[in-house]
């Protein structure tokens, strides 16, 4: 299937299934993707090495003047944003900057649209470096990624590229308190003959589990709704997804289902 990378540092806005009209700010290059994580359903595609060329993740200085053009340009133009979403190719976290930058978007946020929200979408991989999570705080939706219960299904399903370890990040996440939304995208798919589903009962009960060790405030489940790397993957259907979401009402009070 076709994937795409977002081509700017501030893209959009676009309407977001889970958080209405998104401005979108892509912390990575525009030419690749660099992640923690290899989803096998990343819209973004696999994540590749650099060969050549001049990928470079954009400066703190650099986002900061492109984010206030814009929202200038949103003014005038009688349209603001819901949110500000850091998404676009791979993991935002992984700047090196990422502190001052979410710091920066407060203060342009506050200084042109104080109704606006503050959004992170992470897969969790950085909550180890005390500035990721110092950043994390101080947004208005902080949401992250836990796919599964089994460190065997996320390596299958996510691909991390380090020792990646659901214990911890259970661990890591519950230092949020309110100010966390768990992500959790549910799916199936083949890999080499095998399939894989991670909406069994089975699955859905042990991440229930971990979801009420972490207590989020929030849980936002969805299913595949754009091109996937895998061609093998496939959508869990509504009535499964809002099964899911009924079960998870029994411990977390706002979930959201996105089909």
């Amino acid at each position: 299937m076709a994937t795409a990378l977002f081509s700017s540092t501030i893209f959009g806005p676009v309407h977001s299934r889970r958080l209405g009209v998104s401005l979108g700010i892509n912390l990575l290059p525009a030419d690749r993707k660099i992640c923690s994580f290899d989803c096998i359903y990343c819209e973004c595609g696999y994540t590749v090495k650099a060969v050549g060329g001049t990928s470079r993740m954009p400066s703190r200085e650099e986002v900061k003047a492109l984010l206030r053009d814009k929202l200038i340009e949103m003014r005038i133009g009688g349209e603001l944003p819901d949110v500000m979403t850091f998404a676009g190719n791979g993991e935002p976290t992984l700047h090196p900057e990422f502190l001052g930058v979410i710091r920066d978007t407060i203060e342009l946020r506050d200084e042109f649209c104080q109704q606006a929200r503050v959004a992170v979408l992470s897969n969790a991989s950085r909550l180890g470096d005390e500035n990721v999570v110092e950043a994390l705080k101080l947004v208005d939706d902080n949401i992250l990624k836990l796919d599964s219960a089994s460190d065997e299904m996320v390596r299958i399903l996510d691909v991390p590229n380090y020792e990646y370890s659901v214990e911890k990040v259970v661990e890591q996440m519950s230092q949020f308190h309110d100010n966390l939304a768990v992500q959790t995208m549910f799916a199936k798919w083949t890999v080499d003959g095998k399939e894989y589903d991670n909406s069994t009962d089975k699955d859905v009960m042990a991440w229930l589990e971990l979801i009420r060790r972490i207590n989020p405030p929030r849980v936002m489940i969805y299913t595949i709704d754009r091109d996937t790397p895998l061609r093998s993957m496939q959508k869990v259907n509504k009535q499964r997804l809002d099964d899911i979401a009924d079960m998870t009402r029994k411990v977390v009070a706002d979930v959201s289902v996105s089909y």
